[in-house]
This record gives C-alpha cells, structure tokens and sequence, in this order.
C-alpha cells in the first residue's frame, strides 16, 4: 500500500474490492493488484489471456470509479483528512447483484439496476472533492472532446473535468479494453464460464479506496476506508 496521495502525479476515488473469490479471480485477470501495486499472474483455472484484451484497464486495477482521475490542485494533506472525514460520516449503499455486458467495444460488469442511492453518492463524492482538482489542461480537454461530445457532457466536462459524471454517471466494472467484436466475444465466453458464477448475489459498496496513479501510468491504493456513517449527511 502506498503511503500517501502527494508522490502520485494523479489521484481518483474508487470503489476497489475486499478479497472474495470473484474479485480475487477478476484481479487475475486484469493483471494489476491494486492494494499492492504489483503484477499477479492469471487465474488458476485459466490459462493467460491475450495480454491486448486487458492492457487499457491492467494499470488501473479492479475497480468502479467514483471520482475519476485529477491532477491535484493543492491541498495534499486536506485531501487524505476530508476522505477519512467524508467516509467516517456516510452509510454503505446498495449496488445489487452484477452481470457482464458489454459497454460499446469493452466489457464490464453492470448492476442489473442502479440505485438511487449509488448515484447519489457518486455524485457526491464528485462534488465534494472536487476543490482538490487543479483545472484539466486544454490538450486533456481535447482529448476528452475527441470523439464528440453531446451537450450535457460538453457541460460535465467543463464543470467538472470529466464528461460521465453526475447524470452520466454509470457504475460499471471495467474487465477489457476496446475489442474488436471477435476478440470481445472470445473475452466474453471465458468471463460467462469462469468469473460469473463467482458473481455474489448482491454487492455492497461498504468502503471507498483513495487511489494514486505513478509515474508509469498504473494505480496503487492509498488507503481503503470503510463508509461507518448512519446516512447521506
């Protein structure tokens, strides 16, 4: 575990995973240890999978993201002392039980419907650390913007730094990187066999994972915090 956020040239906030056997095997997959910053060799029922479908989210471990990558803004400190804060005074919310889909050319792992109370978290958790982000820079804004940007996105984007946020906001589970539809399906048919039946029935999001990105560009948890509030607050 990394000792603090201030070493890391990005910071985000996720939902990461206690040891299970579904999010033991899926870490496998992907490549990437979060909680120790190291790379794990796959499952053991399976063989490796092909290095491509994997590589775009191997450096950012097993995760859903709540508060996508900044760079901080200042206030390095604050920010680890406000994380303990803000999930010291929340409660756990529901996620719901999770299926694989596929999410344009990637697959992931969705809630079969996601709660209210999972938006509202989300997008408070946006907007209540949202102070510690320096602006992004105008070549990240073009990047973002590459593909076209319908109107309220254009508008998260400007607002908060990331188009899919607050009514964007989707939870999802990223498991590979764009695929062509041959590959995706391949992909697919290992996760339906191997990774689905390990699924629990109803997921909780009872701890929110302060996370930092390193020089080479892939993720190591900061501190994981358990949400022992009694409410929304």
């Amino acid at each position: 575990m990394a000792s603090g956020a201030m070493q890391f040239s990005r910071v985000a906030i996720y939902h990461s995973f206690a040891p299970a056997p579904w999010s033991d095997w899926a870490t496998r997959w992907l490549g990437h240890d979060l909680a120790t910053g190291a790379p794990v060799g796959p499952p053991p029922n399976l063989a490796a999978a092909p290095a491509a479908w994997t590589e775009a989210p191997r450096r950012y471990g097993l995760h859903a993201t709540l508060k996508p990558p900044f760079v901080l803004g200042g206030g390095s400190r604050d920010l680890r002392a406000e994380f303990r804060q803000f999930c010291d005074g929340r409660a756990p919310v529901t996620v719901g039980a999770l299926r694989l889909a596929p999410l344009g050319r990637f697959l992931a792992l969705v809630p079969e419907r996601q709660p209210a109370a999972l938006s509202e978290l989300a997008a408070r958790v946006v907007r209540d650390f949202d102070r510690f982000r320096a602006p992004p820079s105008d070549a990240e804004l073009d990047r973002r913007r590459g593909a076209g940007l319908a109107p309220p996105l254009e508008e998260n984007l400007r607002r908060w730094g990331y188009p899919h946020v607050m009514e964007a906001f989707r939870y999802h589970v990223t498991l590979t990187g764009k695929l062509p539809r041959a590959a995706r399906d391949d992909a697919r048919a290992i996760l339906e066999t191997h990774l689905a039946p390990l699924l629990p029935q109803s997921l909780t999001l009872d701890a929110l994972s302060l996370v930092g990105e390193d020089a080479e560009g892939r993720f190591h948890l900061v501190e994981r915090r358990a949400l022992s509030g009694s409410g929304g607050g």
